[in-house]
């Protein structure tokens, strides 16, 4: 990228923040809980996402998916049976969303204006991340244990095509300029590239001394990926596969975002702690803050319009061996402002 457009990417920043009464402070963007979604009931979580458009914020929950709208914190309904849903991706064009259901090996598709299922897409198995490619009028499942992508029509539930990669299939980004897909290749350390057209993988890239990665965002400017792996952030060119630089970042993170408005990443930790980093220059990133949310906080969504980060949480009591079991009646979201 030419010098000079870095600049002049920082001053229209600058100037969209100024229009919508965002004040930034980069080096201190002072980030903490400034309210709470109470979402209640038994079971765990993985993924949440919001619709800016509409303001309704879907939140995966064990055997369904809690809607809160996202400017008051009030539950105003669920969609229901979607055994161990981990995702959910949000068609507004056709008035329809999805959910990657875990345990099922499914989709479900439903109704936004109902919340009413409307039919099941049977997928690879253990469904992950979900995606709608509006370009392509598609969606996509990532099967987790499946090792697969399912691309299925979003009106008929037609499988259109399925895309074998192997390996452990965690969070995915589309770039639809460049007809790409990429996804976190979790137990390989790597990223998988689809080209969206011919429903193929083009290419595998390694990422340098990267454990697990999980939470995947996307820097279209500068057409950066970034993985969260354990301990650290890894930054790859999307267009080389090239290694770009890395950061630090707390451990057991699996979501992580970027905005490109105020130039700052995130990644939520299941440790309690929400890293910050703002982008100093496109190959350049400086850890400005580490957040307090809570224990079990591993997941978040950003508001591209407020720019505010949602992370659900809830108590928990360990099981030796195995997974923290959640204390029922203790899940909320927790809201996380910069100058509230």
């Amino acid at each position: 990228m030419p010098q000079e457009r870095w600049p002049m990417r920082k001053l229209i920043a600058m100037l969209l923040c100024l229009s919508s009464g965002v004040v930034l402070h980069a080096a201190d963007p002072n980030y903490h809980v400034v309210n709470e979604i109470q979402i209640g009931g038994d079971g765990g979580w993985d993924y949440l996402i919001g619709d800016p458009a509409t303001r309704r914020l879907y939140v995966s929950h064990a055997t369904r998916v809690v809607v809160a709208d996202i400017d008051t914190g009030k539950v105003v309904g669920e969609i229901p049976d979607t055994p161990g849903v981990h995702g959910i991706a949000i068609a507004s064009d056709l008035g329809r969303a999805f959910t990657s259901n875990g345990r099922a090996n499914s989709s479900t598709i439903v109704d936004l204006k109902t919340l009413k299922p409307l039919a099941t897409v049977a997928t690879g198995a253990n469904p992950d991340s979900i995606r709608y490619l509006q370009d392509r009028k598609e969606v996509w499942t990532f099967n987790h244990t499946g090792g697969s992508i399912t691309a299925f029509d979003p009106m008929s539930g037609k499988v259109i095509a399925t895309i074998e990669i192997g390996g452990e299939l965690e969070e995915a980004v589309e770039d639809s300029s460049a007809n790409r897909v990429y996804v976190n290749v979790e137990d390989k350390g790597a990223i998988a590239v689809v080209d969206t057209l011919k429903h193929a993988v083009v290419a595998t890239w390694p990422l340098a001394a990267c454990e697990g990665p999980t939470g995947l965002a996307f820097d279209p400017t500068n057409h950066l990926l970034l993985s969260a792996c354990d301990g650290k952030m890894a930054v790859t060119d999307s267009q080389s596969g090239k290694p770009v630089t890395s950061f630090p970042i707390a451990p057991r993170v699996d979501g992580n975002g970027f905005d490109a408005v105020t130039g700052l990443a995130f990644a939520s930790s299941g440790t309690g702690v929400l890293t910050i980093a703002h982008q100093d220059a496109p190959d350049k990133f400086t850890v400005v803050q580490t957040a307090r949310t809570q224990p079990s906080g591993r997941t978040m969504w950003l508001d591209p319009v407020s720019h505010k980060v949602y992370v659900s949480v809830a108590t928990t009591t360990p099981v030796p061996g195995g997974r923290p079991q959640v204390v029922s009646g203790t899940m909320k979201v927790l809201v996380l402002g910069s100058h509230d």
